[in-house]
């Protein structure tokens, strides 16, 4: 985000690292599905450029929250998955969920249901 609250409130810290568009839609797919490929995440979120999206990632990457590895080293293609700091956000997307449904007319696909339970132990990095 290239314009930080420069508070010291921990919500405007948090919005400061989850904050821009998309990212907590990220967040979403990678508790959700586990570790994505780029071109998954751009497919599950439709409307969102490449260059938005790898800046997100790089974004979420610098604060340890998501990780990166290498699935392939020629030509080099990862996969991203979240770190044990992004799986704690878990139970603040359910929360956002849970508003959404009772405050925003939102509808649930099944698949959201799964927010903020445990997230899929494949692929898990320490950091």
């Amino acid at each position: 985000m290239s314009t930080s609250y420069e508070q010291f409130c921990p919500v405007a810290r948090t919005l400061d690292v989850i904050g821009e568009r998309w990212t907590i839609l990220i967040l979403r797919d990678l508790l959700l599905e586990g570790p994505r490929k780029f071109q998954q995440l751009q497919g599950s979120l439709a409307g969102v450029s490449p260059n938005t999206l790898s800046a997100r990632l790089k974004r979420l990457e610098e604060y340890g929250v998501i990780a990166h590895r290498f699935y392939e080293q020629h030509p080099p293609r990862a996969e991203y998955l979240l770190t044990d700091k992004g799986r704690a956000l878990g139970p603040a997307l359910a929360a956002l969920r849970d508003w959404g449904l009772q405050h925003a007319g939102g509808r649930m696909h099944p698949k959201y249901r799964a927010l903020g339970t445990t997230s899929r132990s494949r692929g898990r990095p320490d950091s």
